[in-house]
């Protein structure tokens, strides 16, 4: 069972996460600006639009982090459950904060309810030892991902996102 969980938690990163590193690389739109705010190496695809750099820098991840944890099933899964507690804690405390600013206190309530579970979660996790290393890993990846964006001006939204994709392959 824990072999088929780190193949979901595989997978998902796989298929999600060069995707992500491609729409953060930097590129020109159609008026002659830069977007983006990674190296242009990354936004880089075959014809059927994979970024191959994203997943050759995914698969040295994963090796580095299967490596880390010994190759031990258990101690992947305690890496996987705090980034992905993690991830969910963020997305609660920004839904909390949009839920505030658009004035809808059933919403707050209900998103600062689950972000205080989540966080609790993530706290018992962290208690364990090594997953921490997850933890200050992510830091780490959101610091320099801040100052990146910073760095790039501090680039809003992505109303121009569905102009600068290419259409689908026939």
């Amino acid at each position: 069972m824990t072999a088929l969980l780190l193949l979901s938690a595989a997978s998902s990163s796989f298929q999600a996460g060069p995707g992500l590193l491609k729409a953060l690389a930097r590129d020109t739109d159609p008026e002659g600006r830069s977007t983006g705010i990674l190296p242009p190496l990354l936004g880089r695809t075959n014809l059927r639009y994979t970024p191959y750099t994203g997943v050759a820098l995914f698969t040295v991840i994963a090796a580095a982090v299967t490596a880390a944890a010994r190759g031990e099933d258990q101690t992947l899964v305690l890496f996987y459950a705090v980034s992905v507690f993690l991830s969910f804690l963020a997305g609660l405390v920004a839904m909390a904060v949009f839920s505030h600013r658009e004035r809808r206190p059933g919403r707050l309530l209900l998103n600062v309810a689950g972000a205080v579970v989540v966080g609790f979660t993530l706290l018992i996790n962290l208690a364990r030892g090594e997953p921490v290393f997850s933890l200050l890993a992510a830091v780490l990846i959101a610091g320099v991902l801040h100052r990146l964006w910073v760095r790039a001006g501090r680039p809003r939204g992505i109303h121009a996102a569905l102009t600068l994709t290419p259409p689908p392959a026939s």
